[in-house]
């Protein structure tokens, strides 16, 4: 069964659940925790069960993947080195990047869709532009016609 935009509007499990990981992959950079500390920090979160488990399903893909994932960021960012990158955008790349690669049945410009607005909330002015050219490309790249 596809998923729709509709499903996916502010607020929505789905979105959710991708800032909760977001936040969580956020603070492992920021305060240093190892991966397994900050997931556990966001299994013990209050939230929702669906919220929590799509959070966790996210945050597992990034950092089982990370490598893998980077890779394909580094190969998409244009005159930027993925270690420039702000923490926030990177984190919010990192996780489109994993919807992108790993979650096919995710419709691409859902993916861009959500990590743009994800980036426009917590990220610097030009977060949603910077995030929709990187995640484009790796789109284009990895899913071929979807979103042309």
């Amino acid at each position: 069964m596809s998923l729709t935009t509709r499903e996916h509007h502010r607020g929505g499990r789905r979105r959710r659940g991708r800032v909760a990981a977001m936040q969580a992959l956020y603070r492992a950079e920021v305060v240093g925790n190892v991966a397994a500390e900050a997931r556990q920090e966001l299994a013990d979160a209050n939230l929702p069960e669906e919220v929590r488990d799509h959070a966790l399903l996210l945050f597992d893909q990034v950092v089982s993947n990370r490598e893998r994932i980077d890779s394909v960021l580094r190969e998409a960012l244009t005159r930027w080195d993925l270690k420039r990158v702000a923490i926030v955008e990177a984190c919010v790349l990192r996780i489109g990047a994993a919807e992108l690669l790993f979650e096919p049945e995710v419709p691409a410009r859902v993916v861009l869709d959500e990590a743009i607005e994800i980036a426009k909330e917590f990220g610097s002015g030009e977060s949603g532009r910077f995030v929709n050219g990187v995640l484009d490309r790796v789109s284009r790249e990895h899913r071929g016609e979807e979103t042309a």
